[in-house]
């Protein structure tokens, strides 16, 4: 199978040693991610998550323009949450960091409210497509002339732009709304942890969404991982990494987050009470990660044979691209580098 693997970069003060018991060495700083970042390039992943939140860690574009002169070979996945900022400013940022990556910039769009503020869903997502239409064009070389419910601009695009045009736009969301942006202006549709069934049906959706805008859908699956050298010692450090963790607390992580009424929120939390007793959801799947984490909250855990088939299995069904994690960041990355990396034929997504 060839696709794309990316490890994840805890900018958003998401790394533990046991969920839910927050430790000052594991908080999101430079150093940190600086080392998780160092890690997953010499490991030999394809690219890396960079996520994004208002209220917790790090910032996203900053933190992808410190890292970017250090990395010689992995690309950057950088989250950038729409409504934030000014699209031709954002433009002007993405492109001098795709510049000092030489051009190996990919960008996850987050439809998302302005800080202290709150928008519904369907105008949110309304307001999502206005910026992706005009951010693309910018990164395209083009002049603008926009006049949208929420964006009117008229300019030309700025001198520096990527050498081959926008980045990729990888997005998710199940939503009837985020359904249909992503059918509109995404390259990389994103799926969090989900049955095979499920996942299938939702390809399917896409792939018939996209197809009546005149489009081609690509899709990634972003899920955590835990592999060790036998089934029981990875089901035995999922059961570990909870193991510290009180209902109460879980409930505070997941409602510090920002994404905690959608409707992918929603079925992370149905998967959860679909899980069997041990929180398996099907064969290798744990949900015991959503119990305090909103957003991907499962978890495929096996050992480095079941890994590499539920990977497998779900690229049967379309994925191209898995952006993986693991508690802690830099001892997981290095445990499924070594385990599973080796056996899955992979690349960049979108090669230069």
């Amino acid at each position: 199978m060839g696709c794309e693997v990316s490890w994840f970069a805890a900018l958003c003060d998401d790394d533990y040693e046991f969920l839910g018991v927050q430790e000052d060495r594991l908080l999101s700083s430079w150093e940190h991610c600086r080392t998780i970042a160092l890690g997953a390039e010499q490991a030999g992943y394809d690219n890396l998550l960079l996520p994004s939140g208002y209220t917790l860690g790090i910032d996203s574009v900053a933190f992808a323009a410190g890292i970017a002169p250090l990395l010689r070979r992995m690309r950057l996945l950088v989250a950038v949450r729409m409504g934030e900022m000014w699209p031709p400013q954002l433009a002007r940022q993405l492109a001098t960091i795709d510049q000092m990556l030489g051009g190996r910039l990919t960008v996850n769009v987050i439809s998302s409210d302005l800080p202290g503020q709150a928008l519904e869903s369907e105008p949110r997502y309304r307001r999502t497509l206005e910026f992706m239409r005009v951010l693309r064009a910018l990164l395209d070389g083009k002049p603008v002339d926009y006049r949208g419910e929420f964006i009117t601009v008229a300019l030309d695009p700025p001198r520096l732009r990527p050498a081959r045009g926008c980045p990729p736009f990888y997005f998710g969301g199940l939503s009837e709304a985020a359904r249909e942006v992503a059918a509109q202006a995404a390259d990389v549709f994103l799926m969090w942890p989900d049955t095979m069934s499920a996942v299938e049906a939702v390809v399917a959706d896409m792939r018939a969404r996209a197809a009546r805008y005149g489009r081609e859908l690509r899709f990634g699956y972003r899920a955590h991982v835990i592999v060790r050298a036998t089934e029981q010692e990875a089901r035995a450090a999922a059961a570990r990494l909870v193991s510290r963790l009180d209902d109460q607390t879980g409930e505070m992580i997941r409602r510090r987050s920002l994404d905690t009424t959608s409707a992918g929120t929603r079925r992370q939390n149905e998967l959860r009470e679909l899980a069997d007793p041990a929180g398996y959801a099907e064969p290798n799947l744990w949900t015991g990660i959503g119990r305090a984490r909103s957003g991907a909250g499962a978890a495929i855990v096996g050992d480095p044979g079941q890994v590499l088939a539920k990977l497998r299995g779900y690229a049967d069904l379309g994925m191209e691209a898995f952006i993986l994690s693991g508690y802690p960041h830099v001892a997981e990355a290095d445990l499924f580098a070594r385990h599973v990396l080796p056996h899955l034929d992979h690349g960049p997504l979108f090669p230069r």
